[in-house]
């Protein structure tokens, strides 16, 4: 089976898809017509990348893996310009009030649409996605996390654990969701074990969906608060129960912001290291 169809009225054997792929798997025939061609063995060690197509200007060049439609030619009207692009990211928060109205599944979809394009080492494309909408099952996971944290403190010398975990168990024991805050929405990303790299990746895929969802006027917070329980806690393990044989994992809320910020927050400078 070929892997690669190349158009010989388009290709002006300009040799980019060669130079671009990341495994050299193409080379050009240059003691034949002159056109790309697969090198042995290509259609087991492709990536499954798309550089090849992406990176032709002519269009001459096709995946048989891919139908022809699958790498849309980029829009330059909807091209981001630096600054925009500084004030968007700089605008980014973390969002702990939410509106009490639920995020409906459809739109969690299109945000995870956009998060698979997030990069994955060895483009593996193995993150998974859990969603919990469900009012009872947020509260029993948020419960779950909260006997978490109090076998922890309960058990657990004073200085082993944060400062804030008895201000957290306070603040449940008065009435107040410090752990979930009312969300409407938990996402986990998973990756399986064997994915040597899948904490990175999962963390790029919550970046790209958290991103994205500013501009669709919902808002999220990172969780390390059920992240640390499901590290160690059976019960929630039991409800939030990711796919099988996945080691990598973080949980996100997502929900309507409560609340609208019109300024830039500030950080400390960086400490960068020349060598």
């Amino acid at each position: 089976m070929t892997l690669l169809t190349i158009d010989h009225d388009k290709c002006k054997k300009d040799g980019l898809c060669a130079l671009d792929c990341p495994v050299g798997l193409i080379r050009m025939d240059t003691e034949g017509d002159g056109f790309p061609v697969e090198v042995a063995g290509a259609e087991s060690a492709c990536l499954k990348c798309g550089h090849c197509m992406a990176v032709c200007p002519h269009g001459a060049l096709t995946l048989d893996r891919y139908p022809g439609d699958a790498f849309p030619e980029i829009d330059k009207e909807l091209t981001v310009g630096t600054a925009q692009a500084i004030q968007f990211l700089r605008t980014r928060r973390s969002i702990r009030h939410y509106k009490d109205r639920p995020v409906e599944k459809a739109t969690i979809e299109s945000l995870i649409q956009v998060a698979r394009y997030a990069p994955t080492a060895g483009n593996s494309q193995s993150v998974q996605w859990t969603v919990f909408t469900n009012p009872p099952d947020l509260k029993t996971i948020a419960q779950q996390t909260i006997d978490c944290l109090r076998d922890i403190v309960e058990t657990q010398p004073t200085g082993t654990y944060p400062p804030y975990f008895p201000l957290i168990l306070a603040g449940w024991d008065m009435g107040v969701d410090t752990v979930l805050r009312g969300a409407p929405a938990l996402l986990v990303a998973s990756a399986p074990q064997e994915n040597l790299s899948g904490l990175v990746d999962v963390t790029l895929a919550l970046s790209y969906l958290e991103l994205v969802a500013v501009p669709m006027g919902l808002g999220t917070c990172w969780v390390g608060l059920v992240r640390r329980a499901l590290t160690m806690w059976k019960p929630i393990q039991e409800t939030i129960d990711l796919p099988q044989g996945h080691v990598h994992f973080y949980p996100m809320m997502l929900g309507h912001p409560q609340f609208r910020y019109h300024r830039l927050p500030e950080r400390r400078e960086p400490t960068i290291n020349w060598r």
